[in-house]
């Protein structure tokens, strides 16, 4: 292993580690597909590799779907929802996780992510992300270039079936997240928030059996106060303090009992284009992180 290893391998790393991220959901699996595409770098023969970024990407790709199919059933076996990690990348996160992958990966397209197959997860991060050419993405997955576009394609279709049509900006979505701070610090009642509520809001808790969490979504406004109502009441949750913190790049709402947190709530946003100036945004989705070994990357 030489200098120059060393060097091409960090000139790189922040893209390996958002690919990884992008693939599996998770940090610590993320950081080992990195880890493991190092320890390959450190044996390569430098003038065989025309493109070390390409090599790279193709190595932590083809890592980061073994791994995928590896745990596939741990993922069938997974009690309740299935919800993405979230990272802290505000002021006071831990720079090896926040700089690196999570700063420009909100959660919402993890979510949505992760309802794509693993070669189409992989074929459009490689792609729509990293401008990573159909024949060079080809040879990463051992598929023909054709199979390839077609599995960006559906990808894409997907991706724009299941994201927000009409996405908030930075400043509507903070001005939900902490309509909601509102709302659990008991300064709002919870009837007040159907304004703000899409009569089709998806509600989705994540608990993997360890934390107390809905086994299924919640659809509906009225069913989702009542769950978070509920889930407020419970001697638990009373005693938590809460802030809104920077999670994956926007304000989400963390729920800790001192350096313990105990969970995350990201609120998706819509522009329903509906009523007057100022009244057609409402929240579409909700989706709370309660399963502690999500919440390692969540600083407060």
């Amino acid at each position: 292993m030489s200098t120059a290893h060393a060097r091409d391998f960090e000139t790189h790393r922040r893209a390996l580690l958002g690919a990884a991220y992008r693939v599996l959901g998770t940090v610590q699996d993320s950081e080992d597909a990195v880890q493991d595409a190092w320890l390959r770098w450190q044996h390569v023969d430098l003038t065989t590799v025309r493109e070390p970024r390409a090599f790279l990407l193709t190595v932590v790709t083809r890592t980061a779907l073994n791994i995928v199919r590896s745990r596939s059933r741990l993922r069938e076996e997974y009690i309740g929802p299935w919800l993405p990690e979230p990272v802290s990348t505000g002021a006071d996160a831990d720079p090896g996780h926040a700089a690196e992958i999570a700063d420009d990966v909100s959660l919402a397209l993890l979510v949505v992510l992760e309802s794509l197959s693993p070669l189409e997860r992989a074929a459009f991060v490689l792609h729509d992300v990293f401008a990573a050419p159909y024949s060079e993405i080809a040879e990463t997955l051992e598929r023909s270039e054709t199979s390839v576009r077609q599995l960006v394609s559906r990808a894409r279709a997907h991706v724009r079936e299941r994201a927000p049509r009409h996405p908030v900006d930075e400043d509507t979505h903070r001005a939900l997240t902490e309509a909601f701070l509102g709302a659990v610090r008991g300064a709002t009642d919870l009837e007040d928030m159907v304004a703000v509520l899409s009569p089709d809001v998806v509600l989705t808790t994540d608990g993997g059996g360890i934390a107390k969490a809905a086994r299924r979504p919640i659809l509906g406004t009225d069913n989702v106060l009542r769950f978070v109502a509920g889930v407020l009441a419970k001697p638990e949750v009373m005693i938590l303090s809460w802030q809104v913190a920077e999670i994956n790049g926007r304000p989400a709402l963390v729920g800790h009992d001192g350096p313990r947190v105990d969970c995350v709530v990201w609120v998706e946003g819509t522009d329903a284009e509906a009523g007057p100036a100022g009244a057609g945004y409402e929240v579409s989705r909700i989706d709370m992180i309660r399963n502690p070994e999500k919440l390692g990357a969540v600083r407060v």
